[in-house]
């Protein structure tokens, strides 16, 4: 059990990549917070890792909410009594529009979720690290946040704000016990597709181009598995990474 007693946050957790972390951290022994927007699908998650066996309490969390978050951690502290580690998961595509063609409403939406949200759930946990010496925050990322090809500019923007807030959180707790990386999935079937309105016919062309050289799609049960290394003590040594799963895709 390589997670043994550890208490998991994992957003974004009712379906995809989320689901998939949270159901193999269960299986690792972890107690595992299932939060997601949707607060049904974070109900039968949680559901099927105490009929497998496992610990996990479901909230439906809009992780845009202050006050939502907010009582995200504070459940999480009365009914477990403590957090080792955050994944921030949760997250929301653009409509694949290039700067010309963006709308503050959509800029801010995405940020919202993909930008703001963590920098929110980081600041609420790093406190708690910080008193109890030791702590883990994982951050997905995706590819996108490395590359200027893979989404439109709102998301591509929004994700690379996340790797600097990942390596710089890396860089100045590391000295307590602190561990903060990200993952760069690249295409993996999930359903984040469905938060894509209006899709922008120009931007959605030139991403496109790139699809050409992605080797294949993978499952999210094979995100996880990165995952549960990066937030166990098998990657003690491993802070301010950003690891790529895409496959080869960026490799070219």
């Amino acid at each position: 059990m390589r997670l043994s007693e550890k208490v998991i946050i994992v957003t974004g957790a009712a379906s995809g990549m989320g689901k998939a972390m949270a159901e193999l951290f269960a299986a690792e022994g972890a107690r595992v917070v299932v939060s997601d927007i949707h607060g049904d699908g974070a109900t039968q998650v949680a559901e099927t890792i105490t009929k497998s066996g496992g610990v996990a309490l479901a909230m439906e969390t809009n992780v845009s909410d202050v006050a939502a978050v907010q009582h995200l951690i504070d459940h999480t502290l009365t009914t477990y009594g403590k957090l080792d580690i955050l994944v921030n998961n949760a997250g929301i595509m653009d409509g694949m529009e290039g700067v010309a063609d963006i709308t503050d409403e959509r800029w801010d939406q995405v940020f919202a979720i993909n930008t703001t949200a963590v920098m929110r759930t980081m600041r609420l946990t790093v406190p708690i690290f910080q008193k109890q010496g030791h702590g883990v925050i994982l951050n997905n990322i995706s590819i996108g946040g490395l590359n200027g090809a893979r989404a439109g500019a709102a998301y591509t923007a929004s994700k690379h704000a996340v790797v600097g807030l990942t390596k710089n959180t890396a860089y100045l707790y590391a000295n307590e016990g602190i561990r903060c990386n990200g993952i760069a999935p690249g295409a993996v079937e999930t359903n984040i597709g469905q938060s894509m309105t209006n899709i922008n016919d120009f931007g959605m062309g030139r991403t496109m181009l790139g699809m050409g050289l992605n080797p294949r799609t993978a499952q999210p049960e094979e995100i996880a598995k990165l995952a549960l290394f990066l937030v166990s003590e098998e990657s003690s040594f491993v802070n301010g990474a950003i690891v790529v799963a895409d496959g080869g895709w960026s490799a070219y």
